[in-house]
This record gives C-alpha cells, structure tokens and sequence, in this order.
C-alpha cells in the first residue's frame, strides 16, 4: 500500500510540474496578442506611417528656396558676357569681311575704268594696220600684248557688252545718235562707237552706240 501511495503521489507532482511549466509558457503569447489588439483598436489618425512620414519631411523641404552659391553666380555671369562678346565679334569679323570685299571691287573698278582706254587705243591701232602688214613683228607683238591683257580682264570678270546688231538697251547702251534704216528693225544697234564693258554683271562702261529708227 505504501508502495503504492508513493507512486500516485509522484505521478501527481510530475502533472503539476508538467501545468506549471504550459502556464509559463502561455504567458509571453497572452502579452503579445494583447498589445496587438490595442494597435488594431488604436484610432487611424493617432498613427502615422513611416513612408508617409519622411515623404511629408521632404515635401516641405522641396518648398524650400535653395540659395545659389555665389560662386556659380559668378561663373553663369562670365559665361553669359563672353557669349555675348564672341557673338559681337562674329558680327564685327562678318562686318568686315563685307566691308574688305567691297572696298576691293571698288579700288578694281577703278583700276580697270583707267585700262579701258588702253584696251581702246590697242584695238584702234590693230585696227587701222592693213592686212599685207599683219605679218610685221611689231604688230605681232601688239597684237599679242592685246590679247594678253583681254585674258587678264576676263580672269577678273570683265566682259565686253554685246552691241552691234542687238536691240537697244538703255541699262548696256548708250545711243548717241539715231538714224533711218528700213532694213533694220526698231530699236536696233546700227553700229558700235565705243565698246562698253561689264564688272561682275554690273555696267563698268555702258557702249556708245548708234541707234536705227
């Protein structure tokens, strides 16, 4: 019998023991379903995300004016003046690349205005040589000098006007006299006293013509 109550009374201790050790452990789980149902039962408003939170604080620190360093001021300041210096230079050198071109079509006007006459007296003189006498040195060597100095003109761009046989053209011609030929039509260059000339398609000297009718 006492054997017997020995045995009950261990089982029964070991029971206890076993009770004990679940309540413990029960405990930590009871705590921390209680504190999740107090954040489930807090009002929505009492809370604030964390995202919600720092993109609210960056928000406001978007607004705020970020004050330029003096320093690139200074540099937009340089970077703006030498724009606008290159673009005044860019004019002047255009400026004066035009004022050079003209200037040089000025000074070759004149330079050829005084060669014209020269031209003239060559072609009068070669003109007025019989043909038996072309064969002599000396006209040769006329003759060769004229053209050369035709083929330096051309190279300059000057160009004789076309006159003889062409319709009178008061921009080209310049009539210094008319006359009455039916075999000519109206307005028609009857002959040619002076040669004119052109410098780059603009009138260096305008021909000296006659008119029919």
């Amino acid at each position: 019998m006492k054997q017997e109550e020995a045995i009950q009374e261990e089982e029964l201790q070991r029971e206890a023991a076993k009770a004990e050790a679940e309540q413990e452990q029960q405990e930590p789980e009871a705590e921390t379903a209680k504190e999740q149902e107090a954040e489930e039962e807090a009002p929505e408003g009492s809370k604030e995300p964390k995202e919600q939170k720092e993109k609210s604080e960056k928000s406001f620190l978007g607004k705020k004016k970020k004050k330029k360093d003096p320093r690139e001021e200074k540099i937009e300041e340089l970077e703006d003046r030498v724009k606008r210096q290159m673009a005044e230079f860019d004019n002047f050198r255009k400026r004066t690349e035009k004022e050079k071109s003209h200037m040089y079509e000025v000074g070759a006007r004149d330079v050829i205005e005084k060669i014209l006459p020269v031209v003239d007296n060559f072609e009068r003189g070669l003109s007025a040589v019989p043909e038996e006498e072309r064969a002599n040195p000396v006209i040769e060597g006329m003759d060769k000098i004229y053209k050369q100095l035709m083929t330096v003109l051309t190279d300059l761009g000057v160009a004789p006007i076309e006159a003889a046989g062409q319709e009178f053209d008061p921009n080209l011609h310049n009539a210094v006299m008319h006359i009455e030929d039916e075999e000519l039509g109206e307005n028609i260059i009857a002959e040619e006293f002076q040669k004119g000339y052109t410098y780059k398609e603009s009138v260096i000297r305008h021909s000296m013509v006659k008119v029919a009718n």
